[in-house]
């Protein structure tokens, strides 16, 4: 049985990991390219940081007392007993960054993008994974209420541009350090005759972070909460003007929104603007991504005061809803040649010709199991070649090859040393 179970574990990728197989990598690939296409029109440049990080960073980042860090990381001591984590989230990281590398001394604001896999101990479930991939901008250095509009435009414009139609923007301003004590303070006091009604976890949030008690998906919809005081009625007259024109800006821009006084995110590090995009037809995961401002975050990990803002969007919700829409394109790459070798007497010549063929920048791929040459043109078929080279006997003792174009099944014979001139001329 001990045996049985280490060879399921060893054939079984790990729970909440998923293979990404060939077939569906051009999916992702064609995403991708969405949001590359996107973030060079908006000019926000890649950045790409370590998948693991020392654990405080995301401790004093992301702020204890939320659920990502004292239930969702992935933790350990290295070799040097050192605390490593997985990174659960990439803002963090790129504050880090930022300041290990004086970026601040470039010209402001630096706007940046990221894509890569994050880490999170939690229940896998259709759309989320413990091993994810997250899309993210950072645009740190201006404290102006535009970048926080761009931000969202970006986030939208991706959606839109992969063809998502039924999309919902929730916004909110959670305030700064000047006008949330005042908040906190109505929200504890609000909360605490009910304290017995909320779950164990908010009940542990109710000292630290009382504003974390609007997060919950336990509590959420119990009577009570609905009349929970909404930070919006304590904003200082910074907070407010900065809200009024984050949505007069989104007015101009013609983007519909709904504010949700609610909306508060799941990160401490939030300051004034928080966001959510979401797609309705996912259901109750219908969150695609969401941000907001964190003009205190760089100070807190070591930097110069600078203010930022950004957002990240969870790749599998995302491949997930163009799925569900029809709206994926993951078409297989056809490739240029396939070398048919009737006979093991050409194999030498047809590995030459596509090598050479490879170095002229073309896709080419051959015989390379012993298939009979019915069942090597099926293979070139499947492989979506649009020419394929048939090295037979009497071609090889003219020096030649038969070229067979795979659209209309005509063919005609031509020089071995003419094939790549033969290729630039069909380009045409």
């Amino acid at each position: 049985m001990k045996e049985t179970e280490g060879i399921i574990m060893l054939t079984t990728a790990p729970r909440g990991t998923k293979d990404i197989l060939p077939g569906a990598v051009n999916g992702w690939r064609y995403v991708e390219s969405v949001l590359r296409d996107v973030c060079r029109e908006f000019n926000y440049q890649e950045i790409r940081t370590p998948i693991f990080e020392h654990t405080e960073l995301f401790q004093r980042g992301i702020g204890d007392g939320t659920d990502v860090v004292d239930k969702e990381m992935y933790t350990f001591n290295d070799r040097s007993g050192r605390s490593i984590t997985l990174r659960p989230e990439n803002t963090a990281a790129v504050v880090r960054s930022f300041v290990e590398n004086k970026l601040y001394a470039e010209p402001m604001p630096l706007k940046v993008f990221y894509i890569g896999p994050m880490f999170r101990y939690d229940r896998p479930q259709a759309g989320r994974m413990r091993q994810f991939h997250q899309f993210g901008v950072e645009a740190m250095g201006s404290p102006s209420p535009v970048v926080d509009a761009e931000t969202i435009l970006l986030a939208i414009t991706v959606l839109k541009r992969l063809g998502l139609k039924d999309l919902k923007l929730k916004i909110n301003s959670v305030g700064c350090p000047k006008c949330r004590p005042q908040h906190r303070t109505l929200l504890q006091d609000y909360f605490r005759p009910h304290l017995k009604e909320l779950c164990e976890d908010c009940q542990s949030r109710f000292d630290r972070s009382p504003l974390r008690i609007l997060d919950c998906k336990v509590d959420h919809d119990k009577p009570f909460m609905a009349g929970a005081p909404k930070i919006t009625d304590s904003l200082c007259e910074e907070c407010h003007d900065h809200f009024e024109m984050v949505k007069k800006l989104l007015d101009e821009a013609g983007v519909d929104y709904e504010v949700d006084s609610t909306l508060v995110r799941g990160l401490d590090y939030y300051t004034k603007t928080a966001y959510e995009v979401q797609y309705s037809p996912l259901g109750a995961q219908s969150a695609v991504g969401g941000g907001g401002r964190y003009d205190g975050l760089v100070e807190e990990l070591g930097g110069p005061s600078t203010p930022g803002v950004g957002f990240a969007m969870g790749l599998e919700r995302i491949i997930l809803a163009l799925e569900k829409q029809g709206l994926l394109k993951s078409e297989k790459e056809a490739i240029d040649v396939f070398a048919v070798v009737p006979d093991e007497g050409g194999t030498a010549d047809a590995f030459k010709a596509v090598m050479t063929l490879r170095e002229a920048g073309y896709s080419c791929d051959m015989n390379q199991i012993g298939r009979s040459m019915k069942a090597q043109m099926k293979q070139a078929d499947r492989a979506g070649a649009r020419f394929a080279l048939i090295f037979g006997e009497e071609e090889r003792s003219r020096g030649a090859v038969t070229v067979r174009n795979m659209a209309d099944s005509s063919q005609e014979e031509i020089k071995r040393s003419e094939i790549v001139s033969y290729m630039k001329k069909a380009e045409v």
